[in-house]
């Protein structure tokens, strides 16, 4: 049996793109959803006007209940976290102490953060989560969803529990969502999916447009392959990332014909979509902030390098990608040529 998270109360540590969807929607469904956020006038709007939503579900306002981060109090049932990587050791310190005896924190973020979190609340109280729905904050109040993605929770070791299984219960009223026993597989293959993204990411255009371009095909290729070879220490199945293969690049005969599918079938199936580039293109194209590669490939890079695996193309890319952040490299098809030539080419 399933546990009845309407009996808990629910906290949303992180009120943006995921985070104020979920929490739009688990309000709308009847759970005692509160939504923490670190930008006031956000937090106003959502408290005054409600959350508004455009795209593919409509356009639609949802009242919700939202706080500051600074007048947050405890203790603390049920903790959804959806900060962005880089911000998940802070969070976790500054909101681990709050838990409830009995609380427990679900990482619904990018990345490889549930060590993280387990090594300040234990891995007793850390839940795994994979997400990957389109989403983007656009301005105070007002969020855009792009499309649906299953949401998967899994138990650090496998186990099929009652809490995984409530949670999936609970987000199915925001997206499908299902309990796995494989949620490294997913987490992992999503950080596959990631190293091809951040190649796309450094080019101020479509994803299609990049993976179509021979060199641009051949990075996102090697970005990925980097990644599988790393994952597959950690792990011993990587789990689809909609119509992303991470197994594809397996190593074998035909690699290259799988690998090179696997990469075209992403910009393929973002063809004129709502959202035709990435989460990190926008990082760097419109808010002009940091982005999480140092949580994505900057990890693949360290973790490589202490498994003795070489991963060029991903340390390249971070090189890449900082450059782009601290304004002295623009976002153009060049980038490729420099990743190339960084990585050896």
């Amino acid at each position: 049996m399933s546990d009845d998270l309407r009996q808990r109360a629910v906290t949303i540590i992180g009120a943006g793109a995921i985070g104020g969807t979920l929490g739009a929607f688990l309000t709308r469904a009847g759970y005692d959803v509160t939504l923490v956020d670190i930008v006031p006038d956000h937090v106003e709007t959502m408290n005054r006007d409600g959350l508004r939503i455009e795209g593919i579900r409509g356009d639609h306002t949802y009242p919700v209940k939202a706080v500051h981060a600074d007048d947050l109090t405890g203790p603390l049932d049920v903790v959804l976290l959806c900060v962005k990587g880089h911000f998940t050791e802070d969070a976790i310190k500054r909101y681990g102490p709050l838990l409830a005896d009995d609380g427990y924190v679900v990482s619904i973020q990018n990345g490889i953060n549930e060590p993280i979190i387990a090594q300040h609340v234990g891995e007793e109280r850390t839940v795994g989560c994979f997400v990957h729905f389109a989403a983007d904050y656009l301005e105070p109040g007002l969020l855009q969803l792009s499309n649906e993605r299953t949401i998967y929770l899994g138990e650090l070791d496998g186990q099929i529990t009652a809490r995984v299984e409530g949670l999936a219960e609970m987000l199915g009223y925001a997206m499908p969502a299902e309990a796995t026993d494989n949620i490294w597989g997913y987490l992992w293959g999503k950080m596959t999916w990631a190293g091809m993204a951040f190649v796309t990411a450094c080019v101020d255009a479509p994803v299609y447009d990049v993976v179509n371009h021979p060199l641009g095909l051949d990075l996102c290729r090697r970005a990925a392959r980097e990644v599988y070879d790393v994952a597959m220490t950690q792990t011993s199945q990587l789990m689809p990332i909609g119509v992303f293969d991470p197994m594809a690049f397996a190593p074998g005969d035909d690699y290259e014909q799988r690998a090179t599918k696997a990469v075209l079938a992403v910009g393929d199936d973002m063809r004129g979509a709502i959202k035709d580039k990435t989460g990190m293109w926008r990082d760097l194209r419109v808010k002009r902030r940091a982005t999480e590669v140092d949580m994505q490939p900057g990890y693949v890079v360290e973790l490589g390098a202490r498994q003795g695996i070489p991963t060029p193309v991903n340390a390249a890319v971070v090189q890449i990608v900082h450059e782009i952040e601290r304004g002295e490299r623009a976002m153009g098809w060049d980038n490729l040529d420099a990743i190339a030539r960084l990585a050896g080419d």
